[in-house]
């Protein structure tokens, strides 16, 4: 193969998994367990909001690190660090909307406008904001920083939806359901894959949001009762499992990028 005296290629480990079915089933999961478990350490085990995001803030920060300096994509400390990032990013919004009292409209639009700056950062530094080429240590924080902000801002639009709008949860499960099936339909049709990427990962957390409170809360307020613990249970152990079923056998994330000399 020839070259030019000026570019080399190279191949590198890209550090997110495919996507996949898999990979939506595993997030829309974890977006749950972020909901019901964040409420399960701070209510119910009588933790309270202050100790629970300080416990949880302290893991996801060593999960990150192992994930930053882990040279290849681990599927179990790569999920592992999804889960927390959605309990940590539950905690900010509900830290700001319970503590605080910030209206869910401004949050949400400061959210969504702190994604927009971190996706224009990102692409303005590396020209894509595509996770099939997350292979430096630069755009992976970028990467984590963006997936931090979407779990933040579905927590708002998800309880801006289903509390402050009055959607409910059944409505919510059914209506962000169907927002992801028209982007994935629009993306079936040739829209910007990595458009269409993004608006279904943030919408996935405001799904998984509703889904979580329909399955967890009691039946006087909307929900199926089944309650923060075994809900929380149930689809951690399906995360384990799933996450198990990809580390068999899985393939390598090589991708050939060009370095400029």
């Amino acid at each position: 193969m020839n070259r030019s005296a000026s570019t080399r290629v190279s191949t590198l480990l890209n550090k997110v998994p495919q996507v996949t079915l898999a990979f939506w089933a595993i997030k829309i999961m974890s977006t749950t367990v972020g909901e019901t478990g964040a409420d399960y350490l701070a209510v119910h085990v009588g933790l309270g909001t202050a100790i629970t995001g300080a416990i949880m803030v302290a893991l996801l920060i060593g999960a990150l690190v192992g994930q930053v300096r882990s040279g290849r994509y681990v599927p179990w400390l790569y999920w592992l660090t999804v889960v927390l990032v959605s309990v940590v990013g539950t905690q900010i919004t509900d830290a700001l909307t319970d503590g605080l009292g910030v209206s869910l409209y401004v949050s949400t639009l400061a959210f969504g406008v702190a994604l927009a700056a971190i996706f224009a950062l990102w692409y303005a530094t590396e020209r894509t904001l595509s996770i099939q080429t997350i292979t430096t240590t630069r755009r992976e924080l970028f990467y984590w920083a963006a997936v931090l902000f979407t779990f933040a801002l579905g927590t708002a639009a998800g309880d801006l939806a289903t509390e402050a709008l009055g959607l409910g949860f059944q409505w919510g499960v059914l209506v962000f359901s169907g927002l992801i099936a028209l982007i994935g339909l629009a993306w079936f049709l040739g829209a910007n894959a990595v458009l269409a990427f993004w608006l279904a990962y943030i919408l996935t957390r405001p799904l998984g949001a509703s889904l979580g409170d329909l399955l967890s809360q009691a039946k006087t307020y909307g929900g199926l009762g089944f309650g923060t613990v075994y809900t929380s249970i149930a689809f951690l152990f399906l995360i384990v499992v799933l996450v198990g079923l990809l580390s068999i056998g899985r393939p390598q994330n090589d991708v050939a990028v060009e370095d400029e000399a």
